[in-house]
């Protein structure tokens, strides 16, 4: 099994016709994802990979069923393009943006958790479940399918932890990037509740970076409530206080948020943390291979 994306999802890209969209719509359309349909304004009737474009999200559902929403919108229109796609009839819209006001986004979340619909992003890379689909921007090579979920607040160091995990011989059942602002749809707990109903997924990583304490309400959440193994990584040790390094979301404040800090907290909850990408995929393999004992 697999969470959020499989082989049932019927895409449908919005912002199509746009350098990004249509450079990863062909990368997706390439790994076998389904895309049914896209989404520009003006250029309904056209075609992109022979994938119909619709003039809104609400006429491309009503044509193809489609059941998720990809945003490659840029940032000036895309919290148009999250309201308009609550409205189209999708249950998932993954938003790859960057940029977004904040006060957009406190409106915006709100409304998606109210309608029940799932929002990932924005700021992030998508989401892929290996062999079945993806959705976003992951380069796909690096991803094998196999039993390790993965959460992360960071997209390229996504990458480098999931290319150890895969070079050790374990694969990934599904790999989500949440996204990197102030304000995202999906947290660490609510993919873990996820994770936690997946029968095929056997343990979970998390890649946390400075800012905030989603990290901190993750590891409370996996000591009460979750029961497969988690080992985490956390980025940014040597980031100076008070400076915002990449990610909006990525600002430590006050005495809180800092790598260390986070790292230390989880230890204490007795989950392991690792110090390096390449040993989070060591310690992950002596878990497993120790439960399999």
């Amino acid at each position: 099994m697999s969470i959020l994306v499989d082989t049932s999802t019927r895409l449908m890209v919005q912002g199509i016709t746009g350098r990004d969209g249509s450079f990863h719509t062909r990368a997706m359309l390439e790994y076998g994802t389904r895309v049914v349909a896209g989404v520009s304004p003006g250029k309904g009737g056209e075609r992109v990979f022979d994938v119909p474009v619709f003039n809104s999200a609400y006429e491309a559902v009503k044509h193809t069923g489609a059941n998720t929403s990809v945003i490659f919108v840029p940032a000036a229109f895309a919290a148009d393009a999250l309201w308009e796609a609550s409205f189209s009839g999708v249950h998932t819209v993954v938003c790859i943006t960057e940029g977004i006001p904040v006060q957009d986004m406190i409106k915006i979340y709100h409304h998606y958790r109210s309608k029940g619909i799932r929002l990932i992003g924005p700021n992030c890379p998508g989401v892929i479940s290996p062999e079945l689909a993806k959705v976003g921007i992951l380069p796909a090579s690096i991803f094998k399918k196999g039993r390790v979920g993965v959460i992360s607040r960071s997209g390229t160091l996504t990458y480098e932890v999931v290319y150890h995990i895969t070079k050790i011989g374990l694969g990934e059942s599904t790999c989500i990037g949440i996204g990197g602002d102030q304000i995202v749809g999906t947290s660490f707990v609510d993919l873990l509740e996820l994770f936690k109903q997946d029968p095929e997924t056997e343990a979970v990583v998390l890649i946390g970076e400075i800012g905030g304490r989603d990290e901190e309400e993750a590891g409370e959440y996996i000591v009460s409530n979750f029961n497969k193994p988690v080992v985490a990584f956390i980025a940014g040790m040597t980031a100076p206080k008070g400076k915002r390094m990449g990610h909006a979301g990525a600002i430590i404040t006050g005495g809180e948020g800092t790598a260390r800090e986070k790292a230390d907290y989880l230890r204490k909850l007795g989950i392991p943390v690792a110090e390096t990408p390449g040993e989070v995929a060591r310690i992950l393999k002596g878990i497993i291979q120790g439960r399999g004992q």
